[in-house]
């Protein structure tokens, strides 16, 4: 299976919404734009930050179908389609397969706390029924109440063989460093975690799966470039001049902050769906401040 391409920062995109509550094609169309333009190459609608959750089947549809379209092949599209029902998720993960996305990004199953075995069995049957289709498994407990063990991600890569990736949100460093040790060559590691980003690459990982880039695209994909090709200093220069806007994106309920963030840049309006709520003004202010900070309230840039 070609994962060549599987490398780099990829944007975990935001969706926007009208005022009515529906999704707001045309502004997703200037989102992925900006984006490409900004030199980042992989986007992955539907996942947390794109409140997945809060859409219908067609909803999400209508968002993949859009961030394709936009793309025009200049881009590789990864469709967020996990979910807590293995059958919904089967299901998500063939309709995004039929729309043409390049893979498939499924989040560990949230609410039901299944065992290891059950995360497994999960993610094994949503494999199965998209065999031409890479997967990006997701780990994110602080979301999910349950963490996919390291022991389980390397069977899963030794047992499936379109399980290609991990997207590692844990914060335990050393949990990914062990997979990071013992995976095969062919098998690809993504921090889910903007602040964690360099020192994974550091330590063998692929890329990065971002929420900053939303807002800065230019600077984030440099920044994972540097480390990618191994001029830590640049990387590390760039990692701390970027950890404050990777922290406030974090200081309330994501995407809260980082669609406030996008909002003050002038880039969409600031709609989110119930049971998110538009971020405080304490909080509004300190985004501004690190927006400015970092000159990015301009949203004619793509930095």
């Amino acid at each position: 299976m070609n994962i060549e391409w599987m490398r780099g920062c990829a944007t975990a995109l935001v969706t926007p919404f009208t005022s009515d509550g529906a999704v707001d094609v045309e502004r997703m169309h200037a989102l992925v734009e900006r984006q490409i333009k900004g030199g980042i190459h992989l986007l992955v609608p539907c996942g947390t930050t794109g409140e997945s959750v809060t859409m219908t089947i067609a909803e999400r549809e209508a968002v993949i179908g859009a961030t394709i379209e936009a793309a025009k092949g200049r881009a590789y599209v990864i469709a967020g389609t996990g979910g807590n029902n293995t059958a919904a998720v089967v299901e998500q993960s063939q309709r995004a397969r039929g729309l043409g996305v390049d893979a498939v990004l499924v989040v560990a199953p949230y609410y039901n706390k299944p065992t290891q075995e059950g995360l497994y069995q999960h993610f094994r049957a949503v494999a199965a029924s998209v065999t031409d289709t890479p997967i990006m498994l997701y780990n994110v407990p602080g979301r999910t109440s349950s963490n996919l063990s390291a022991e389980t991600t390397l069977r899963l890569v030794r047992d499936v063989e379109n399980v290609v990736a991990l997207k590692e949100a844990s914060g335990n460093l050393t949990q990914i460093m062990e997979i990071l040790r013992d995976r095969p060559r062919d098998f690809l590691v993504f921090s889910g975690d903007d602040a964690m980003a360099f020192a994974l690459i550091a330590l063998g990982a692929e890329g990065l799966v971002s929420v900053a880039s939303n807002e800065a695209p230019r600077f984030m994909s440099q920044m994972v470039d540097a480390a990618l090709s191994g001029r830590f200093r640049e990387a590390r220069e760039a990692h701390f001049r970027l950890l404050p806007l990777m922290d406030v994106n974090f200081i309330e309920s994501s995407p809260g902050p980082v669609k406030a963030a996008l909002a003050l840049m002038g880039l969409l309006e600031e709609h989110l769906r119930l049971p998110l709520v538009p971020v405080t003004e304490k909080t509004r202010t300190r985004i501004g401040e690190v927006l400015n900070e970092l000159g990015l309230r301009n949203r004619n840039d793509s930095k």
